[in-house]
């Protein structure tokens, strides 16, 4: 099993589709990658050598920024959308979509479960 940026690849897919399991990489790049570490496309994780997957990890750590990097700098993006107060910021701040979408209906992933109605009691009639 190959263990790259902390990551344990699937042994019995495609290398292309393996890579996509570490954060921050996707087809497109798991496509250059492949192509830069001269590893064919359709070759399987589990029949890479050892020194094809130190290449793989060798590039990867060199040019791209991956799992916890990527996630830190996404995160540093966004706290300074909210610092600036920007509109982005506040829709991430409020908890609602950033990107236009409409929140009359719909928006349940970003705005969590229904809040049920608060419903009215009824006084008690003194008699």
């Amino acid at each position: 099993m190959a263990r790259i940026a902390g990551v344990d690849l699937p042994a019995n897919k495609p290398a292309f589709i393996g890579l996509t399991a570490i954060f921050g990489i996707g087809r497109t790049t798991a496509m250059e990658i492949l192509e830069k570490a001269e590893i064919p496309n359709g070759k399987r994780i589990k029949e890479l050598t050892n020194e094809e997957i130190d290449s793989l990890r060798r590039i990867i750590e060199e040019t791209y920024k991956v799992e916890g990097e990527k996630k830190s700098e996404i995160r540093q993006n966004i706290n300074r959308l909210k610092d600036i107060k920007c509109y982005r910021g506040i829709r991430h701040r409020q908890g609602l979509p950033v990107r236009g979408q409409r929140t009359r209906t719909n928006a349940r992933t970003r705005k969590g479960p229904k809040k049920g109605a608060v419903a009215l009691k009824k006084r008690e009639i003194k008699k």
